[in-house]
């Protein structure tokens, strides 16, 4: 098979509507956690009572949340990026 047989494959195929709900799931999470990452930690903490025994000390600092921010803003990118080339 040539590299132009298999552009040809990528080319034919069609997404599923299924990876468009989990990209709707991760896009959805990713803007919560953009718009409010302290809602999104809170959100998860009860997740963290059976590992952690005080919960309330591992909430993020400051630079914490900004780097939470910055992940969500560049995962929502991506997910626009699939959406577009999706699409097309």
């Amino acid at each position: 098979m040539t590299p132009h047989h298999g552009l040809w494959l990528a080319e034919a195929h069609t997404p599923s509507p299924f990876s468009f709900v989990v990209l709707a799931i991760i896009f959805a999470l990713s803007v919560t956690q953009l718009v409010s990452p302290r809602l999104f930690w809170r959100l998860n903490r009860p997740f963290q009572r059976p590992f952690v025994k005080d919960y309330d000390a591992t909430e993020p600092s400051t630079k914490g949340y900004a780097v939470m921010r910055l992940t969500a803003g560049i995962v929502a990118a991506a997910c626009l990026v699939f959406l577009v080339t999706a699409l097309r």
